[in-house]
Order: structure tokens, then sequence, then C-alpha cells
């Protein structure tokens, strides 16, 4: 499983869903984007989970992607993001979350899984230009703006039933 984090919630989504694989004993090793330095050809499963920032993954997930799309396409593959436009009931899957409609427009790869988590919003750990470009992209999403919020969107039994069904490949 390889991730990318902004404000490490990715990585707190990405140890859940290794807490529920290593319980059901699957082999799993966990890398972040920026630290993985392996040949994917090992391995036969590839779990890639990518946050938002700005309504865009990080470069560094559409660089792995685009080097390694031989290899992907000969492996399962499962992809999730986070972000907080999933925190709306009509924007919380592959299918009707704009920001993974507009990854999978860019990139050409189709991996076998796809899903969406929300995630958190918690405006005291943001710097201080970051703060406050994401209470206006919540003002416009009518979203919470108080510098003070400290919300945590993300549906844990969503995690836990993607968590199950990656244990059934």
């Amino acid at each position: 499983m390889i991730y990318s984090t902004v404000d490490g919630h990715t990585l707190k989504i990405c140890n859940r869903l290794l807490d529920i694989l290593l319980k059901n004993k699957q082999p799993i090793e966990l890398f972040s984007i920026e630290e993985f330095q392996e040949d994917i050809s090992r391995f036969d499963r590839l779990i890639l989970g990518a946050s938002i920032r700005y309504g865009v993954h990080n470069k560094q997930v559409i660089d792995f992607i685009t080097a390694n799309k031989e290899k992907l396409d000969k492996i399962q593959t499962a992809f999730f993001s986070v972000n907080l436009v999933a925190r709306k009931p009509d924007k919380n899957t592959a299918e009707t979350n704009p920001y993974v409609i507009k990854f999978f427009k860019k990139i050409d790869w189709k991996p076998d899984v796809v899903e969406v988590f929300a995630g958190m919003l918690d405006y005291q750990k943001y710097p201080f230009w970051d703060r406050i470009m994401i209470q206006l992209i919540m003002r416009i999403t009518k979203g919470p703006t108080d510098p003070k919020t400290k919300v945590e969107y993300t549906d844990w039994d969503q995690v836990d039933a993607f968590g199950r069904k990656l244990c059934e490949w």
C-alpha cells in the first residue's frame, strides 16, 4: 500500500486498512509515495491512497502512475482518494466525486477498485495561507469556516468495508 498525504489523515486511513488486512492474514507493506523505491513487479496487488489539496492529487502520485502504468496494468490495483468534497452524500463515490472524475480523465490508468473517503478539516493545524485558502473553498462549497473548526468527516464503516473488500482479492 502506497500513500500520499498532506496532513496525515490519508496515513490514518491506510493504518486502519493495514490493520484489517493483517487481521485477515493478508501480506501487506506500507510505503509513503516519497519513500517507495521498490519494483512493482514484485507485488501481485497494489493499493494507492492519495489526498487532495486545492483540488488536485499530489503530482508524485500522477508521476508514479505514469512511470509504472504498464506494471500496474499487470497486477490487481485499488485506488482511494481522500478529500473534503466527499463529506457531501452526493459526492462521495468514484462516479460522483469531481476530483476523482477529473483525476481519471487526466491519467491513463483504470484500477480494479476505486473508493472515495471524506477527509478531515482542522483549521488550527494548517499554515496561515492554507487555512485562508481552505476557508475560502469551504465558503464556496457551503462548509464550515470557523478557524477553530476540527471535524473528521471520514466514514470509518466505509473504510472498514473497503478493507474487507480488499481481503476478498
